[in-house]
């Protein structure tokens, strides 16, 4: 075995990210009488995406990001709403809503028949993280979750990688592997903490040419033949 310790990132690796968003933001929109449009998602979308590259480049915190993006959405759209009401009350729903994705809990099973370890390494708000985790069909199958609020540090900071090897007994740079969907946080963060890194690529996008990848897959299913 290779890889007997498996580091996956969670939203858009293991979760369907977008379609739990959607319902979330519908969620929230019933309960503060918002319109649902097309319109009114892509304009949450591009502010959120925003904050959350802002967070990435550790220019503003998670609690920021989190609450400044309903400022601003309510703003844009001359709502005078409670911004941090809404943003709870889509935290919660968000919370309740884990949709796997293709082949994720397959491979998983797969992966814990043969004995590997299964953790989630992820910058997700951790109450949130742990609500969808426990009520996941991954619940049995991870060992451990890492989420950077609680780690005191965030993906891709060495310093959050040296975190997790910390709390894993056994695990080192060679026998361990960390999968995920992002360039800039997840690939990065393996890089910054010399360690081998799967890049999980469905959409096919470019590779960025100043990182180390050392496997890339475009089907969840392939992952059994790296590891």
């Amino acid at each position: 075995m290779k890889y007997p310790y498996l580091l996956f990132d969670a939203d858009d690796t293991l979760f369907d990210f977008p379609r739990a968003d959607a319902e979330a933001f519908a969620a929230m929109c019933r309960l503060h009488d918002v319109a649902d449009t097309a319109e009114n998602r892509n304009l949450y979308h591009t502010i959120n995406l925003e904050l959350w590259a802002a967070f990435d480049r550790r220019e503003v915190s998670k609690e920021f990001v989190t609450l400044e993006r309903y400022v601003r959405f309510f703003r844009e759209l001359g709502l005078p709403r409670d911004a941090a009401q809404a943003n709870r009350d889509y935290l919660s729903a968000l919370g309740r809503c884990a949709f796997p994705l293709p082949h994720a809990e397959e491979v998983c099973s797969s992966l814990v028949s043969r004995g590997h370890r299964l953790y989630i390494v992820t910058n997700a708000v951790a109450s949130v993280q742990r609500s969808r985790l426990q009520g996941s069909v991954f619940a049995d199958l991870i060992s451990c979750a890492f989420i950077s609020e609680e780690a005191g540090a965030a993906k891709p900071d060495k310093a959050y990688f040296d975190y997790v090897r910390a709390s894993v007994p056994g695990i080192t740079a060679e026998n361990c592997l960390v999968i995920g969907d992002s360039q800039a946080t997840d690939m990065q963060g393996a890089n910054n903490a010399g360690l081998p890194c799967c890049w999980f690529n469905p959409s096919g996008s470019q590779r960025r040419a100043d990182l180390r990848i050392n496997y890339e897959i475009q089907d969840l299913r392939q992952l059994l033949d790296v590891v």
